[in-house]
């Protein structure tokens, strides 16, 4: 790959958080479908038995949890409704039919924006409500009915969850390059100025004024540099 003509989209320490909150969301999701519904209860033998099944889905969640708020604190900013997003929902049709060049669109358009927030507001109600329900250490401090209205909104918030994921992994692979990015961590400029205009100039200009940077610095270090 030859990084002079891509660019970073995505640092390292943020993928590989991804991945693996990604590998932990599925173990999560698919132990407590087993839990909610005994009739695929299959789908968390991976686990162990049911016993063990019930005592580490509330843990994974927690991980997937503190997993999703490290992203929440490294990307947020970028997610910001701004004016731009408005020329995004106006022209929305054109960005489905792929003629979103000319459109300024920043690191993340309208719609990731939106999966971004929803994804973040349901983790949040998946985890006050899991510490409600989570038997061994939280329950018994709070009322049935308190636990019910729990289970239910737990339930409805988990639905919603791995709805969006699947939403996610599917526009992941309809954007031809989006998955490579989320691996290697680079884009083409073609792609990113295609996909992400207003960010695109954003990283030339960055890239600019490095190399701007860099050739005054060996114009001083040459001319400081002794006959």
């Amino acid at each position: 790959m030859n990084k002079k003509s891509m660019i970073l989209r995505t640092p390292l320490i943020v993928r590989f958080c991804h991945w693996c909150m990604v590998c932990l969301f599925i173990l999560t999701a698919l132990s407590g479908l087993s839990l909610f519904f005994p009739s695929i209860k299959l789908f968390g033998l991976f686990l162990g038995t049911p016993q063990l099944v019930r005592e580490l889905h509330p843990i994974l969640g927690c991980v997937v949890f503190i997993l999703l708020m490290f992203m929440f604190l490294k990307l947020a900013h970028h997610n910001i409704p701004n004016k731009d997003d408005l020329l995004w929902i106006k022209n929305f049709k054109h960005v489905i039919l792929g003629k979103e060049r000319g459109i300024p669109i920043g690191k993340y358009n309208v719609g990731q924006k939106f999966l971004f927030w929803c994804i973040m507001g349901l983790i949040l109600v998946l985890f006050v409500t899991g510490l409600i329900m989570w038997r061994r250490y939280f329950a018994d401090n709070f009322s049935v009915p308190v636990v019910r209205i729990a289970i239910f909104f737990h339930s409805l918030a988990a639905i919603g969850l791995i709805l969006l994921a699947i939403g996610h992994a599917y526009m992941a692979i309809w954007v031809k390059g989006s998955i490579k990015g989320m691996i290697t961590g680079y884009v083409s400029r073609a792609w990113a100025c295609k996909n992400h205009s207003t960010w695109y100039e954003e990283e030339m200009e960055k890239i600019y004024q490095e190399e701007l940077k860099l050739k005054a610095e060996l114009k001083t270090e040459q001319a400081t540099k002794p006959e």
